[in-house]
């Protein structure tokens, strides 16, 4: 005996929206599209070919040869930008090598612009952790402190160095009170008022950076914990924005990622520009671990987690997908 299905006049029937591959990406309300993502990318001093990193599998450390490839397929593939990280050879407790025109990250810099010109936001990590002796993202005071004022004085200087060496956009990334300031005058001084601040402004001190610790030969011992957010403080973030965007910040950062979705949020409900987020290295290597061992679809892992990003309010997403996202997104929509 069958039993009849209760009358119900459904006035709304939500699954209309979810009925073929073309509705649903009619209805879509978040999209990801290769103009929102920004490649990270890392260049070694003295490599002569690109170095596999063991933690994230599929990212490298670039010679100078295969960095300037790898920008000219991301301006092909219509990314948004490209983030210089550079690893130099030799490191000393002031990070000179960051602040010289013959280091790494400053030859990286020219190079990529030789390459690609204006047809792609090259951007530069301006921080010292990369160039220290001690890994520490300023420069040390006696008592083994971080020094923030003597830091600052650094990052104007580094950040006229990247500038001049071809530089669209500058990421403050060591979270120094009043860093956005000294740069953006220092810029200004230097008659670079063209030069934009991507600022790394709710910044958090996290678990999930180790694999990026690798990537950069990071020599740090100890945390980042006096300098980084604390990953309780939510509130905090805005407060940080605030301060960022007086001091003349043109863009801003909230990292990590997928971690960090409620600050995210916060950010992007208030800022009167841009919001960037970044996939950070251990949210990557999470994704690759469990894909590896079947535990996931990686495809569409990858894009959720991205999209998520987007969701929550990033206008741009850093992350070490980008070629493989703006690849699929052709394909998704018939450009291929």
């Amino acid at each position: 005996m069958t039993h009849p299905t209760p009358r119900y006049d459904l006035v709304s029937r939500p699954r209309r929206l979810r009925t073929t591959p073309a509705v649903r990406r009619l209805a879509a309300q978040t999209r990801v599209h290769p103009a929102d993502l920004i490649l990270p990318v890392f260049v070694r001093e003295g490599l002569s070919e690109p170095a596999p990193l063991g933690s994230m599998p599929g990212v490298v450390q670039h010679s100078l040869d295969s960095l300037r490839r790898a920008a000219a397929e991301a301006a092909a593939k219509g990314l948004g930008g490209f983030m210089v990280f550079g690893v130099p050879a030799e490191r000393d407790p002031e990070g000179s090598a960051g602040c010289d025109p013959e280091g790494i990250l400053n030859r990286a810099l020219r190079a990529v612009r030789a390459e690609v010109g204006d047809d792609l936001v090259v951007m530069a990590d301006l921080c010292l952790d990369e160039f220290t002796d001690h890994g520490h993202c300023g420069v040390l005071a006696e008592d083994g402190t971080v020094d923030n004022d003597a830091t600052l004085e650094i990052y104007g200087r580094m950040a006229v160095a990247q500038a001049e060496a071809g530089a669209h956009v500058l990421g403050p990334s060591g979270m120094m009170d009043g860093q956005v300031g000294v740069i953006r005058s220092a810029l200004d001084e230097a008659g670079r008022h063209d030069v934009s601040v991507l600022a790394y402004s709710a910044k958090y001190s996290s678990a999930f950076y180790g694999p990026f610790r690798e990537a950069v030969d990071s020599q740090l011992q100890g945390d980042r914990r006096t300098y980084q957010m604390d990953p309780a403080n939510r509130r905090e973030a805005l407060h940080e924005l605030q301060l960022d965007l007086d001091e003349g910040a043109d863009m801003v950062m909230v990292k990590p990622a997928m971690s960090y979705l409620d600050i995210l949020r916060d950010v992007a409900e208030v800022s009167p520009v841009p919001v960037s987020a970044y996939q950070i290295s251990g949210e990557y290597a999470m994704i690759e671990a469990a894909a590896a061992n079947g535990w996931i679809d990686r495809r569409a892992a990858v894009q959720e987690s991205v999209l998520s990003i987007r969701r929550a309010g990033a206008d741009t997403v850093l992350t070490y997908f980008a070629v493989e996202l703006a690849d699929w997104f052709r394909d998704e929509n018939g450009l291929s």
